[in-house]
């Protein structure tokens, strides 16, 4: 038979700690990979010069979106 470590007084075979260290291995990625991400921005911020330019651009954004709603 394979070896064995004694750990705390019990004889472990080591395919159950590789096994062991596999399991934990792939719960702590699929813990790391489920995480929710941080939500983005639906659209890239505006950077307009004055605030008439910047009412200009969202009106023209919302006809755009209306249009192809349609």
């Amino acid at each position: 038979m394979a070896g064995h470590y004694v750990i705390a007084g019990k004889k472990i075979p080591n395919h159950i700690l590789s096994m062991g260290f596999i399991g934990a291995y792939a719960g702590a990625y699929a813990l790391y990979a489920l995480k929710p991400k941080p939500a983005q921005p639906a659209t890239p911020p505006i950077q307009a010069s004055s605030s008439d330019e910047e009412a200009f651009i969202k009106e023209f954004l919302a006809k755009a979106e209306a249009e192809e709603s349609k």
